[in-house]
């Protein structure tokens, strides 16, 4: 009686703990842009010799994450274009005009991941459709979870960064900046606070 007992309750449990992980929902998290814990940088070629760094200073944002199932996890972002800013103004009015990104036409670009594959607990490949200047391609991020927490207000959050290349002239930029100037980095660190 006893040892039967046991079984059931053995049994019991594991359906519970097993019931709990299969099922468990998703995080959903919205990226801390107002605390000015999230950015998205570039960098690019300057002639060959350094680098030109830039940031889109507005965006919105929001993820989720599942631990028990990483593949499910999911990433969209809004990008305000006209916010660029490489702390010069001159050249800001030119990356802002039709040369580059062409803000008046394309107020807005967009990224809506398709794919999210751990590599191992904090690496990952994040793969989604990028829209800029109105041109949809995939792209691939390179990404790591930074860490995950309670914040002194009562609140939960989780950070990722992550770093990718795109190729101008496939977002429609022809614009002649040299062989070495061909591709823009882009690195991006969130921080995401839990619904």
């Amino acid at each position: 009686m006893f040892k039967k007992h046991l079984i059931t309750s053995l049994l019991a449990a594991s359906l519970a703990v097993f019931s709990s992980s299969a099922f468990a929902a998703p995080e959903e998290y919205v990226i801390d842009t107002e605390g000015a814990h999230a950015f998205i940088q570039f960098k690019i070629k300057h002639i060959g010799i350094s680098w030109l760094l830039g940031e889109f200073d507005k965006f919105t944002g929001q993820f989720t994450y599942d631990e028990e199932n990483p593949s499910a996890s999911k990433v969209t972002v809004n990008i305000d274009t006209p916010s660029l800013n490489s702390n010069h103004a001159e050249r800001d009015k030119h990356l802002r005009g039709k040369d580059f990104f062409d803000v008046k036409k394309y107020p807005t670009a967009k990224f809506v991941s398709t794919a999210y594959k751990a590599v191992d607990k904090e690496n990952a490949v994040l793969t989604g459709d990028l829209t800029l200047r109105g041109i949809t391609k995939s792209v691939t991020i390179d990404v790591k979870q930074t860490g995950a927490g309670n914040d002194p207000w009562g609140g939960y959050r989780r950070g990722f960064e992550g770093h990718t290349r795109i190729t101008l002239k496939d977002f429609g930029i022809n614009y002649n900046l040299g062989d070495k100037a061909r591709e823009a980095e882009l690195f991006l660190s969130v921080e995401g606070i839990k619904k």
